[in-house]
């Protein structure tokens, strides 16, 4: 009976960070969308000075609801799995996020790495560096984290939630 009551705060504890993790990223880009400037920059390059209406509203609006959502599903995974075609479909989705986010982070950390675009994509050498030392680790480890969700989601599905 007591072992019940130690097991359930670690259960779940990879969707919770999942969750914090994309609300946080939500975070940043609200702020960046209502003026702030602190680290866009670096992330943005020019279109973070000229701010033109398309990328106020999908780069930074857009992305971050696309964060929120990906909160509600991290605190789905953070969840005991419901049985059936719902439980399986916030499994896929957590996988699906997790590849989304590694392929992203790999990707661009290879492409800047060695130096595939060459001149034809303008990449400051601050925006490298704090792309491949802060950004593209943030996305490894969302992805990392949304994956060790997924596989975790469903697993403390024991005896005792049978019991309920």
């Amino acid at each position: 009976m007591d072992e019940d009551p130690q097991e359930k705060p670690t259960s779940g504890s990879w969707g919770r960070i999942a969750c914090a993790w994309a609300v946080a990223f939500a975070v940043l880009h609200f702020y960046w969308a209502l003026g702030g400037s602190w680290g866009l920059s670096v992330s943005a390059g020019p279109l973070a000075e000229e701010r033109p209406g398309w990328f106020v509203a999908v780069g930074l609006w857009g992305v971050g609801l696309l964060c929120l959502v990906g909160g509600v599903l991290g605190r789905l995974l953070a969840r005991p799995r419901p049985r059936g075609l719902a439980g399986r479909v916030v499994k896929t989705l957590g996988w699906c996020v997790c590849a989304v986010l590694l392929v992203r982070g790999i990707t661009v950390e290879v492409l800047l790495l060695t130096d595939t675009a060459g001149q034809e994509i303008a990449v400051s050498p601050e925006q490298r560096l704090w792309t491949l030392l802060l950004w593209n680790p943030w996305f490894l480890i969302g992805g990392l984290v949304f994956g060790l969700a997924a596989r975790e989601t469903g697993r403390a599905e024991g005896p005792s939630s049978g019991a309920a």
